[in-house]
């Protein structure tokens, strides 16, 4: 397995997204080309793909980094691994890929969130170092 950066959208990616994303949110379509090169050329954004050694993507997460008044924000949104290779550790993988990154663009913190639902996911993120924060989470609906 290894785990690369996105830096073109294909038909590949475009046909790996739309395996994924239903795993992940059944109420979210998933990317169209267009939306993917959005995501790829967003200066902010880091499409991570996990790879099989056949090449087959195997999961993927974004990876958010942008500047603020404090510093360096860096977020994990949308990780999702494909059903029949959980358990493998691409989530694990993803994710450490994911700070590697953060720390060289100069974030001190990576922040995510996952619903308690997630319970296999919760683990991999405490077994990783990440702490739960005592805090509220809000969301307005457009």
């Amino acid at each position: 397995m290894r785990i690369e950066t996105c830096t073109t959208v294909d038909d590949d990616l475009v046909a790996g997204m739309a395996r994924l994303i239903p795993q992940l949110s059944s109420s979210s379509p998933p990317p169209n080309e267009a939306a993917l090169g959005a995501i790829v050329d967003s200066d902010a954004c880091h499409l991570l793909l996990a790879r099989g050694d056949d090449g087959a993507i195997l999961g993927s997460m974004t990876l958010v980094v942008f500047p603020i008044p404090t510093g360096i924000r860096a977020w994990i949104e949308d990780v999702v691994v494909d059903a029949d290779a959980r358990g493998r550790g691409v989530g694990d993988a993803l994710n450490r890929a994911a700070i590697d990154i953060a720390r060289d663009l100069g974030a001190k913190t990576v922040d995510l969130t996952s619903r308690p639902s997630r319970e296999a996911a919760n683990r991999l993120y405490q077994r990783i170092g990440f702490e739960p924060r005592e805090t509220n989470v809000y969301r307005y609906s457009l």
